[in-house]
């Protein structure tokens, strides 16, 4: 029989042998998880014992873990969440006094989205605590893969090259939740902003605000299928700062709908929506089976609702 026909390896020690793969080392698994240097070893030890073979192995003053220890850390985001389904799926038949989502999300949902689901779900559910964090898609949908999120909220362009659901979320479960149109950044009395839309080509003349690297892409993109290709003559990340070169004349800019309603329109300022087909799209992605965990299931049907509600 193979050591890992053992059956009793506990949901703690696997948590603990992933920290250690994420932290790079056992004081940082520690802190992690919120426990003493010494229960961490004294758990590693035992598990140690029980598989028969090593997980860590010393490297200088450091830790590694060994070909098991790999092993078991890959596999554990899988068992871990099919765990917290089971004890969430209990905590359910409790009357859901308790639970734990971990979410993370793109920076224009942070200031529009996540304040109005972290609102309902404290007014609806004080027990499920709701953790936050920003980041860009790709980088959200790697904290998925890894277990240090539960929820990615994301967004996905027209014709997207890099779309982070794609090879990149293969085994997870990525949903479409909604749409968020983009619109046209130009100065009051700009010769383009007569009507109630923009056509792309006629800003071909124009110099343009380009935003964060994968927005970016997609502003080439549509220019290419507009027929030009844009002077990107500023670069930034900063919606407020799009609009303040934009009010100043400095150049044109295209924005999604949800960064422009994150903070009140500056002065100078004409925001008008491009054709419905340049809508970006917004996600959720979970891993498998996550959306058995009851809060988790909360969390996802409230970010819809909010999402419905935004783009009514």
């Amino acid at each position: 029989m193979s050591v890992f026909d053992d059956p009793d390896i506990d949901a703690s020690a696997l948590r603990v042998v992933k920290a250690i793969a994420d932290e790079g080392s056992i004081t940082g698994a520690a802190t992690a998880l919120g426990y003493s240097q010494p229960a961490i070893s004294q758990q590693l030890k035992r598990l140690e014992l029980r598989l028969g073979v090593p997980l860590v192995e010393r490297v200088g003053r450091s830790v590694r873990l060994t070909e098991a220890g790999r092993i078991l850390a890959r596999h554990a985001p899988a068992v871990t969440t099919a765990l917290d389904a089971a004890a969430g799926e209990l905590a359910e038949l409790r009357g859901l006094r308790q639970g734990r989502v971990r979410l993370v999300g793109f920076p224009s949902a942070s200031p529009t989205v996540v304040p109005r689901l972290l609102a309902e779900l404290e007014a609806q559910h004080a027990g499920v605590v709701v953790t936050y964090l920003e980041a860009e898609p790709p980088e959200a949908v790697e904290a998925v893969r890894e277990d240090r999120a539960d929820i990615a909220l994301t967004f996905s362009y027209p014709g997207d090259r890099e779309d982070p659901h794609g090879p990149s979320a293969r085994g997870l479960s990525v949903r479409t939740v909604g749409t968020d149109d983009l619109l046209a950044v130009l100065p009051v009395g700009h010769a383009a902003a007569t009507g109630e839309s923009v056509d792309v080509a006629a800003l071909a003349e124009e110099k343009w605000i380009a935003g964060c690297p994968r927005c970016r892409g997609h502003l080439l993109e549509l220019c290419a299928r507009a027929g030009f290709d844009p002077h990107i003559a500023f670069e930034t990340d900063n919606f407020v700062a799009v609009e303040g070169l934009v009010s100043q004349g400095i150049g044109v800019a295209t924005l999604p709908r949800m960064a422009v309603a994150s903070f009140p329109q500056l002065p100078g300022v004409v925001t008008l929506p491009l054709p419905p087909a340049e809508a970006r799209t917004i996600h959720v992605v979970t891993a498998h089976g996550a959306d058995r965990v009851p809060a988790i299931r909360l969390a996802l049907a409230a970010i819809v609702r909010l999402l419905d509600s935004t783009s009514a």
